[in-house]
């Protein structure tokens, strides 16, 4: 919701003082985020094996259904014998499964294509430019800079539909949020981005957002962003 990643090092450091276990929700970041698409783990070159549980889906970057944890086997063997939504749920479609198959071998590159790379670094560089120009605007925007998923802070909730519809109206669609998603003065939009969208998209897209931005009055930030192209 925050467009935030977790600062991972930090936290495996405190696991191993503490001897604590660690569950990372890799959801919005597997196959978007770090330089193989690995994810937050990736993202910071850490060893997979400080993270106990690895949590992530399949509906978000795979294009596919389900989702998916990773552990060591007696974890793992303990969920599939305790889990009432492993034990009574159906098994994956073969189609699907698939299609998981298919887009693990185009991230990592075994389909003999550099396409799944080239999708990676599109997306980071899509990230970087949508939010640097949404905050050369002056809008206030929530998350890390290489997040995907962009927050654009409304605050007013009476705002909300206004925006989506404004949007909507001229051809684009994104998500208003309030509360109680998020606390009663910390509504948004999110955007989410893909390595689909091309830069003439991104600003047409912008160049809506500048517009609405004026018209409803929500360029609440007070830094002012140096004027000038931003490189793509």
């Amino acid at each position: 919701m925050e467009g935030s990643i977790v600062p991972l090092p930090e936290i495996i450091r405190l696991k191993k003082k503490y001897k604590a276990y660690l569950y990372l929700d890799e959801a919005h970041s597997v196959g978007a985020m770090g330089k193989n698409g690995r994810g937050i783990v990736d993202f910071y070159d850490c060893d997979p094996q400080d993270v106990d549980f690895l949590m992530g889906t399949f509906t978000k970057s795979f294009g596919a259904a389900g989702g998916y944890i990773a552990g060591k086997k007696d974890v793992i063997d303990h969920i599939r014998t305790h889990s009432h939504s492993f034990c009574y749920g159906t098994s994956m479609a073969p189609p699907v499964a698939q299609q998981v198959i298919s887009a693990m071998k185009a991230i990592m590159g075994e389909d003999g294509t550099n396409d799944g790379r080239e999708r990676i670094e599109r997306l980071e560089r899509n990230a970087h430019y949508f939010r640097k120009r949404l905050k050369q605007m002056g809008f206030i925007i929530y998350g890390n800079m290489s997040s995907p998923v962009v927050p654009l802070m409304l605050f007013v909730p009476a705002k909300v539909a206004t925006f989506v519809r404004e949007l909507l109206k001229r051809g684009i669609a994104t998500v208003g949020v309030g509360f109680p998603a998020t606390p009663l003065v910390e509504s948004r939009a999110r955007f989410c981005l893909s390595a689909a969208h091309t830069k003439e998209m991104l600003d047409f897209t912008l160049n809506i957002l500048d517009e609405i931005g004026d018209l409803l009055k929500l360029k609440y930030s007070r830094y002012v962003w140096p004027p000038g192209e931003i490189v793509y």
